[in-house]
């Protein structure tokens, strides 16, 4: 069902400064220019389900479900212009002539064109990126196997399929990749997931062939057991070619940078702007900090204005009454299943957002996508939007001691696990990704921002602190304050391991003492940060964003402000770069 934001909370806010959300996007097809652009949205559409089969699978477009990209040199030609005729056909747009709604879609195509084309032709993650096509490799049969769109023997012909495909698209992946670009921590942490497309095989999908006829399953028995071979290979030529040759650097230097950070923010804001910004943030979350740390620590005597130890001691030992609070090893996710409930039931009871329609479930994140980072959501597609959203959780590895244990569980406690439930789930991604992914815009939903995804995370961390979850604990308060120094620094990381050479030491510096994290954290951040670039910034700028435009609707809005009737507003936008919600609901010019 469309989210569609109540007529009488729109009336609360009828002001002549606010257009209304559209709730059908009528307005897209309302002249023969717009309804020229729609055609060229659904080309952009089928141009990518039919060129990357296995990003249509997780959309959920099932045509190509049997099929893998083609990552040749040929292939990458053909690709790249086929983007730029439709850039071309794109930029000839009028934007004058179109709808409020197809003008910022017609951004957001130009914008993501353009990226394509920069990566292709100018960062060349093809030459480099081995993640890039282990996860296409293994995302190839996971995608298969973890939804049901279709009864097993159906999914299984095409996992089939894409298995017997997959032994000559490892040896092209060989191919493509020039060892000496590739940096050292792409290549070691390709070596460790390297044997997560085998297991997706085994554990996913092998315990259901006996659903398949004799032919069939003799079909799949043998793909699987070429794949086998073929993902052994892979692991030879890995360690014994890749690792040792791999010599790139894995950071992108200010010029790429600062162009990525163009293309994935899509904000006239430079890295230094942005960086003063989160210094600035960094100090007053701090301060915040500090002030409930002191009535933790009731029985002490701390200063008003500490020093900088004062603050840095006070602060670490109030955070070292949550730390106790610890899950034992194997219960993360029995932890976090708890939290989503409590945090499901907060919600609804509070109703101030409109609540999801679909299903969400606690899951394993499966091997292939553990090391980056502990958890993560996983919504279906815009293309099939009746699914179940997915709330990975990464169990701890088993060759870790008991200390490496000790120092994760630590950092995520069960005030962090409550904070993590609300950022992935409620009323974080799963909430707002349920409300995406049924824009009526496909495109809208297909091209959604990191920042406003991301920064809407974290201004849901900072709603249910607000609205009192956990009955107002001043632990629980200092976690999420936690969590969004760790968005600010997530941002101080990101730029200053990228562009001004940043060492570990630094890094681990930064993270531990600067924003209170454990080791096993910061290390683990540590890694996820040198293997991608820009990413990591659309916490703090998605929140700063979404902050910002709260502020502004409560200055315009005064004393009709509603905070439900604004949440689900922001939300009945899709999910288009913040400034495109703000100049849609509040009828500006679209730019």
């Amino acid at each position: 069902m469309k989210f569609v934001v109540p007529a009488a909370a729109l009336l609360a806010l009828a002001t002549p400064a606010l257009a209304q959300t559209h709730p059908t996007h009528a307005a897209m097809a309302q002249s023969s220019e717009d309804t020229a652009f729609r055609a060229i949205a659904d080309r952009y559409v089928e141009t990518l389900v039919r060129l990357e089969p296995v990003t249509a699978t997780a959309l959920g477009d099932h045509r190509y479900d049997g099929l893998l990209s083609d990552i040749s040199a040929k292939g990458r030609a053909a690709a790249t212009a086929e983007w730029r005729a439709l850039r071309e056909a794109a930029q000839a747009t009028d934007p004058a002539q179109l709808s409020r709604d197809n003008q910022v879609d017609r951004l957001l195509l130009i914008n993501d064109l353009d990226y394509r084309l920069w990566r292709i032709e100018s960062l060349q993650s093809w030459a480099w990126n081995a993640q890039n096509y282990n996860e296409e490799a293994a995302n190839a049969l996971y995608t298969l196997a973890a939804r049901d769109f279709a009864p097993w023997p159906q999914r299984l012909a095409s996992a089939t399929a894409r298995m017997e495909a997959l032994p000559a698209y490892l040896a092209e992946s060989r191919r493509q990749l020039v060892a000496g670009r590739v940096p050292a921590i792409y290549a070691e942490t390709v070596s460790k997931q390297n044997a997560g497309i085998v297991e997706v095989a085994e554990t996913m999908l092998a315990p259901h062939a006996g659903e398949l006829d004799p032919a069939a399953k003799a079909r799949f028995d043998k793909a699987l057991a070429a794949l086998k071979t073929a993902v052994a290979e892979q692991q030879t030529w890995l360690d014994t070619v890749l690792v040792p040759k791999a010599k790139g650097d894995f950071r992108l230097g200010p010029a790429l940078y600062d162009r990525q950070m163009a293309f994935e923010l899509q904000s006239s804001m430079t890295r230094p702007e942005l960086k003063a910004k989160a210094e600035k943030a960094k100090a007053d979350i701090r301060n915040e900090m500090y002030a409930l740390a002191r009535q933790v620590l009731k029985d002490r005597a701390l200063p008003e204005k500490p020093t900088a130890d004062q603050q840095q001691a006070a602060i670490e030992a109030a955070l070292q009454l949550s730390y106790a609070q610890r899950p034992p090893r194997n219960g993360l996710e029995q932890a976090s299943r708890d939290a989503l409930a409590q945090a499901t039931d907060f919600v609804r009871e509070k109703s101030f957002v409109g609540m999801p329609d679909g299903p969400v479930k606690v899951v394993t994140m499966p091997k292939f996508r553990q090391g980056n980072s502990v958890a993560y959501d996983d919504a279906p597609g815009p293309l099939e939007r009746d699914g179940a959203n997915f709330f990975a959780v990464s169990p701890i590895p088993d060759d870790w001691t008991e200390a490496q244990a000790t120092s994760f569980l630590s950092e995520y406690n069960r005030y962090m696990i409550h904070d993590l439930a609300i950022h992935e789930a409620m009323p974080g991604h799963y909430l707002q990704l349920d409300h995406a992914i049924k824009d009526p815009s496909v495109l809208r939903a297909v091209l959604g921002s990191g920042p406003f995804v991301e920064g809407w995370a974290v201004y849901a961390e900072g709603l249910m602190k607000e609205q009192g979850y956990l009955s107002g604990d001043p632990l629980f308060q200092l976690t999420v304050l936690k969590m969004r120094l760790r968005s600010v620094t997530n941002t101080l990381l990101d730029i200053g391991i990228h562009t001004e050479g940043m060492t570990r030491d630094q890094a681990m510096d930064l993270m531990m003492k600067g924003a209170f994290q454990q080791e096993r954290e910061a290390a683990g951040k540590w890694v996820r940060a040198s293997l991608s670039s820009v990413q990591l910034l659309s916490y703090f700028t998605g929140y700063e964003e979404h902050r910002a435009l709260r502020e502004e609707a409560k200055q315009r809005f005064a004393e009709k402000f509603d905070l439900r009737t604004y949440n689900d507003n922001v939300l009945g936008h899709g999910m288009p770069p913040v400034k495109f919600v703000r100049e849609l609901m509040f009828g500006l010019p679209i730019k």
